[in-house]
């Protein structure tokens, strides 16, 4: 907004028509609110912004702008009332006027609907009507209503967002939008990190402002760091990926260097908003981006969180991905400040995700971390996947086995029923093509998969025959399944978890049902 008042002072014409859309809609719900006439709103909102426009240098501060134009709007307002006549018209004045000019039937649609609003309001209970005729009516920003009703702005945005609801049974849906295309839940400045391009996509699509931000990373695989800006050029991870999930180096680096950018300049937007869910892959990328934002001066930014587990009418929930346009939309204005405590966890579980030591993966189940209440619980499976003391196999690989001895037979079956069995994961399907191919590795595999050309990654569909082949147990997949034998000791291993690498001979092994190193 300053760039825009400056740009105006100087004569920028395009400065001063953004100033003019940005403003447009909350003047004119003030007007109509003080002349309950759309013509009469209107040539008051034209004669205000005349007037800012002709006096913008008397603004001493860019950021008083909104203030300092709603007392002009109210102030023709004032003079337009004081000079209204009473309200009739010769009929000859009525048909000579230009139909260009005074579409009747226009104004008086105009006028149908918002008197159905305001009628529709009306019936809303008081705390809920307060805040549409304070906000839509009258034009006062979250943080101006939120001051005076002593309420928190996400309280205030939940009583808009259930308001909208209760009115759209009672408005037509294209009215509806069209009557509150001025809807303000953080605006422009606003800035919106998901977990994948398939949210992002929807969130675009729907009646969500600001920038999209998608944060593309997989915390859940390969080595990570403390610091993962100063090793995005590290062989060992961007090696790690192409292997395993076939992503390019350049590919990756360049990736992450533009979602940083966009990061770094977090300052730009008044809020920003985390969108993710329960399962690891995003609790991970939660606890990453907590701990970004712990380092750094928030300023006047302020941080928010949207983070569910569930959904109403879905039994399963996979996460925000699977939700509707629509569905996205109910959620918007319903995230939570993120403050101090929130910050300080995601601090702590990053800090022992990405730590070396095998004991500070374990000790972080024993803190606190209810302020993140979903971290437990993905954390918990995180060590899962670490060699078991049955037969030192992880979840996912113990779980696949047990899928295929119970005749699930194909590679997309396997990667359907381990979503439905480990759902708290989150796992991709690159990543799970990758734990699949590695069981199926000779010498000593676990798997045999019958008909299989190759297996499909970042770079590569997989081959019509991924479609056709077989998946089966091998007599040493038998053995090991059933705890006869164990993968560690007939299986070299070189994997990471975080940043805990698994090589050689371990002193350890993970019991999931004491959940403690043994």
């Amino acid at each position: 907004m300053r760039q825009w008042i400056e740009g105006a002072r100087q004569g920028d014409q395009i400065a001063w028509e953004q100033l003019v859309q940005h403003f447009s809609g909350m003047a004119f719900s003030v007007a109509y609110a003080k002349l309950d006439d759309w013509c009469l709103a209107e040539d008051a909102v034209q004669e205000a912004f005349t007037e800012a426009f002709a006096n913008l240098d008397k603004l001493q501060d860019a950021e008083a702008f909104p203030g300092w134009f709603k007392i002009i709007v109210e102030r023709k307002c004032y003079r337009i009332l004081r000079h209204k006549k009473p309200a009739m018209m010769l009929l000859d004045e009525d048909i000579a006027m230009d139909a260009e000019e005074f579409d009747v039937e226009l104004i008086a649609e105009r006028r149908e609907w918002h008197q159905k609003l305001h009628q529709s309001v009306e019936g809303l209970s008081d705390r809920l009507k307060l805040a549409v005729q304070l906000f839509y009516f009258q034009g006062y920003s979250i943080k101006e209503i939120s001051s005076y009703l002593g309420v928190s702005p996400s309280v205030l945005k939940k009583r808009l967002f259930d308001a909208r609801n209760k009115l759209r049974s009672s408005m037509l849906v294209t009215d509806f939008i069209s009557v509150f295309n001025e809807i303000y839940e953080g605006g422009e400045a606003m800035l919106h990190i998901v977990n994948g391009d398939h949210i992002g996509d929807k969130l675009k699509e729907g009646n969500i402002r600001g920038d999209i931000l998608v944060w593309r990373e997989v915390y859940p695989v390969g080595p990570v760091f403390l610091e993962m800006s100063e090793h995005h050029q590290s062989p060992s991870r961007s090696a790690y990926l192409e292997r395993t999930l076939g992503i390019p180096p350049e590919d990756y680096i360049s990736n992450c260097k533009s979602q940083e950018q966009v990061l770094h300049n977090f300052h730009k937007y008044d809020e920003v908003v985390l969108w993710f869910e329960h399962d690891l892959f995003d609790q991970l990328m939660l606890s990453f981006l907590l701990h970004w934002f712990s380092a750094q001066t928030l300023g006047h930014t302020k941080l928010n969180l949207l983070c569910i587990g569930n959904y109403p009418g879905i039994d399963l929930f996979r996460g925000l991905g699977e939700l509707t346009t629509k569905q996205l939309e109910k959620l918007s204005g319903t995230w939570q400040r993120i403050g101090r405590k929130e910050l300080e966890t995601g601090r702590k579980i990053w800090e022992a995700y990405t730590s070396p030591d095998i004991t500070r993966h374990v000790d972080i189940l024993h803190e606190d971390t209810s302020a993140l209440p979903f971290a437990k619980a993905a954390l918990e499976l995180h060590l899962s996947r670490l060699p078991s003391t049955m037969n030192g196999l992880g979840i996912v690989e113990q779980t696949t086995l047990e899928l295929v001895r119970d005749g699930v037979s194909t590679p997309l079956e396997l990667f359907k029923e381990i979503g439905n069995r480990i759902s708290v994961l989150g796992m991709g399907d690159l990543e799970f093509w990758y734990r699949l191919r590695s069981l199926s590795e000779r010498p000593n595999a676990l798997l045999e998969i019958q008909g299989l050309y190759s297996f499909p990654d970042y770079r590569k569909k997989g081959d019509p025959s991924f479609n056709e082949c077989v998946v089966a147990l091998t007599e040493v997949g038998r053995e090991v399944a059933a705890g006869v034998k164990d993968w560690m000791k007939i299986k070299e291993i070189d994997e990471w978890y975080g940043g805990l690498r698994l090589h050689g001979d371990l002193a350890w092994r993970w019991d999931s049902e004491s959940k403690q190193l043994v």
